[in-house]
């Protein structure tokens, strides 16, 4: 079978550059296709005809240059071309919608209105991937597919749900003596029986099929002649949409009857009834192997040989579960129905890809900014070489600021500032009172009193003197320039991390080395923030993207840092007293919880979260088990759920300005957005490929902004974060923030708050 389709060769047909060639030609780049341009039909149909690409994008908006239609004309005339996705681009029409039919009859699949968008382009190349370009991939490939099918040697029998015969290959009719016009269309139970299986047999393996489950063992048919035929058979059930068995696939191989007696053929069928949930498993993968092995048109021998060869080399092979899993579906292919096949093909296609728990954006010309917001944070930049580099120095001297030298006490803190933390512990706690009140040193204050009432001094045995060194030197590392990621960001991180620790499930979830974790990570995760996405610093070539190899730059960067600052002087050493394995577990769960709050795994996080805690948390509480500790304890503290949970924590601590109180949410919008377009400025003023083009300054609409990220990222992780933990409040101001951001959209208002009346 096929693997996953990549569409490797694209030919682009442009008289003449201009913004829109150049615009596929950078879509091309960025989805790494093989991509050749032509400028005359001639050296279209030459570099056509050399090449056969999979994808041809002729330009149709200019006739003077050459006849577009006669073009792609003249490539269906040549051979193998019935597989080639051909595009037109035409020009945006100006009244009156013109008919496609000329390009169809011309032999273009598909029209593209001209739109020079960078994204718009790439967008579309990957719907014509997913779409037009994998169904003729699909064809092409269902010859091979049943060719395959009828060239194997094993005899091969498919039936419907209701055990009608749908399909035999003529390696059945061979072996059986039958045609296929004899069995078609028939039930099972009206083909003939040999009397030599065991009474019982039919009925146990009909059990097994029809849960869904796959059969395997030793079977006698009955040949048309009446002759016994002793097999090793696999039935495997199909199962379609809606989890209903569409299917059964029988795979027969006969056995060498001389080579074994009746009395050890029943001691097989006896093993492989009771045996069969054991060694499902094992089956199924020699099986597959089978399959594989027996394609070849070796003698019988030498086909025996290398199945169990194969068989030796591939139980010793150390196999990642989601290996197992494609090798299970490759097996089950092998024998499936075109239809099925093809489903199983796209399914492999998922599987095969990089980044299974992300979505894939379609695309939205009506909502770039769902676009444009989601692809600046989910990507490592556009891969593009570019003459200026931004050099962003990690040659900081990271130290604390002379103004800062003298540690604060507890008693040195000023009554204005202390009488502002009163109300931390509330979730419509005013981080930007206590930022006026400490003159943007909120992190140092609000840590002292946070790190206090959760014990961390005692739990490192750390002096408070070095704890206050410490939160003064790592806030002194964070850009008070930035608009948003800056130490009043950590802070409310902070903030957000502590009160969600104090959550009666998240506290029967964790130990104390995972809250002291959970609150060092969370005011570290920014340290020495430039400002700018991980995109941009990749994009521009950064001394960071260059040293983490353009992979989570940023992430990395704050916990690598946070470390270097913390460990190089003894004064604000939080960690020197603490036993050394128990500072390997601290230091890993830190890093781990700061790399969580990349983008790019956002989805992952999220669907591992739902899967492994809170399906198996609702699903005891529907079976009536909400009140067996034991159960709930187990799936709250197995090391891998932890882990879990203290991502999730951090993740909508991280991201939480939505589910702020919405004096605090328009707040943020505005710092975020301003720092955005602070970004797409540089951009454009380096000659850098401009990430998000929708935060220009100029013409952004913040609200569809912030609609967007709450559709995309908000809503469902704060859903799952709810059901976990319960967090009313924060849903109702989800709600309420997200009326307003959608009333200033319909007023067709772009600014933070509507005008005055």
């Amino acid at each position: 079978m096929y693997s996953a389709v990549t569409l490797h060769k694209v030919l682009l047909v442009f008289a003449k550059e201009d913004s829109q060639s150049n615009g596929f030609c950078w879509a091309c780049e960025k989805a790494n296709y093989r991509c050749s341009m032509a400028r005359t039909p001639e050296s279209a149909l030459e570099c056509f005809a050399e090449k056969l690409h999979d994808l041809v994008i002729i330009d149709h908006r200019h006739s003077r240059h050459f006849d577009a239609e006669a073009l792609c004309r003249s490539m269906r005339a040549v051979s193998s071309s019935e597989n080639t996705v051909i595009v037109a681009v035409v020009k945006r029409p100006d009244r009156e919608e013109a008919s496609v039919m000329p390009l169809i009859n011309a032999g273009f699949n598909r029209r593209y209105v001209e739109n020079a968008n960078m994204m718009a382009c790439y967008n579309e190349l990957l719907q014509l991937e997913h779409g037009e370009v994998l169904a003729q991939f699909k064809l092409r490939a269902g010859n091979a597919i049943f060719t395959a099918l009828e060239q194997s040697q094993e005899a091969i029998e498919i039936t419907s749900e209701d055990q009608v015969i749908q399909y035999v290959n003529p390696a059945y009719e061979s072996i059986m003596g039958y045609q296929q016009g004899e069995l078609i269309g028939k039930e099972i139970i009206e083909v003939p029986k040999s009397e030599k299986n065991k009474p019982d047999l039919l009925e146990t393996i009909n059990s097994c099929i029809r849960k869904g489950k796959e059969w395997q063992g030793v079977y006698y048919a009955k040949k048309k002649n009446g002759d016994s035929i002793q097999q090793n058979v696999k039935i495997t059930p199909v199962i379609g949409q809606g989890g209903k068995i569409r299917h059964y696939v029988s795979i027969n191989r006969p056995l060498n009857d001389n080579n074994k007696s009746d009395k050890a053929n029943e001691r097989v069928q006896a093993e492989s009834q009771t045996d069969i949930q054991s060694s499902k498993h094992k089956d199924r993968r020699k099986g597959s192997l089978d399959v594989r092995s027996t394609t070849s048109r070796g003698s019988d021998g030498s086909s025996q040989r290398r199945h169990s060869s194969m068989a030796r080399i591939h139980s010793m092979t150390i196999e990642a579960p989601i290996t197992k899993v494609i090798n299970i579906i490759n097996a089950a292919q092998e024998s499936s129905p075109m239809p099925v096949a093809e489903a199983l093909d796209r399914v492999l296609e998922i599987l095969r890809t990089t980044e299974l728990y992300s979505p894939q954006l379609g695309t939205k010309d009506e909502d770039p900014h769902t676009n444009d917001l989601v692809g600046g944070l989910m990507t490592d930049g556009l891969r593009r070489l570019s003459g200026n580099e931004y050099i962003f120095s990690t040659k900081h001297p990271h130290h604390i600021p002379s103004h800062l030298a003298t540690p604060l006490s507890p008693n040195d803190i000023p009554p204005r500032i202390a009488q502002t933390m009163e109300t931390e512990d509330s979730w419509d706690f005013d981080i930007f009172n206590l930022e006026a009140a400490t003159m943007k040193r909120p992190l140092t204050f609000l840590g002292l009193k946070i790190f206090s009432r959760f014990g961390v001094c005692e739990y490192l045995n750390c002096p408070e003197a070095t704890l206050r060194s410490w939160l003064q030197v790592i806030e002194a590392n964070y850009h008070s320039s930035n608009s948003y990621h800056n130490s009043s960001h950590a802070a409310d991180v902070l903030h957000a991390t502590a009160y969600f620790l104090c959550k009666e499930r998240v506290k029967q979830s964790l130990d104390p080395i995972d809250e002291v974790a959970a609150l060092i990570a969370a005011t570290v995760h920014d340290v020495d923030h430039p400002g700018r996405t991980n995109s941009f610093l990749c994009n521009a070539g950064s001394e960071l993207a260059i040293l983490y190899n353009d992979t989570a730059v940023l992430e990395s960067h704050h916990a690598a840092l946070a470390f270097q600052i913390t460990t190089r002087d003894d004064k604000c050493n939080i960690f020197k007293n603490i036993e050394r394995n128990e500072y390997r577990t601290l230091r890993q769960a830190i890093i781990d919880m700061v790399l969580a709050t990349e983008m790019t795994k956002h989805f992952e996080h999220v669907n591992k979260f739902v899967n492994s805690i809170n399906k198996p948390l609702a699903a005891l509480e529907e079976n009536g088990g909400n009140n067996d500790e034991e159960s709930v304890k187990s799936i709250l503290t197995s090391p891998e759920n932890r882990i879990l949970v203290k991502r999730m924590l951090i993740k909508c601590a991280d991201i939480s300005n939505p589910c702020r109180p919405l004096e605090l949410c328009i707040e943020w919008a505005g710092r975020i957005s301003e720092e955005y377009f602070a970004q797409t400025d540089e951009e454009k003023r380096q000659g850098l490929p401009v990430v998000m083009p929708v935060f220009d300054r100029n013409t952004c609409s913040i609200p569809k902004s912030q609609i967007s990220f709450i559709d995309y990222f908000i809503t469902d992780m704060f859903d799952a974060w709810d059901a976990f933990a319960d967090f009313p409040n924060l849903m109702q101001h989800l709600d309420n923030n997200f009326k307003y951001w959608k009333g200033l959209d319909e007023r067709k208002l772009h600014s933070l708050r509507p005008p005055p009346e």
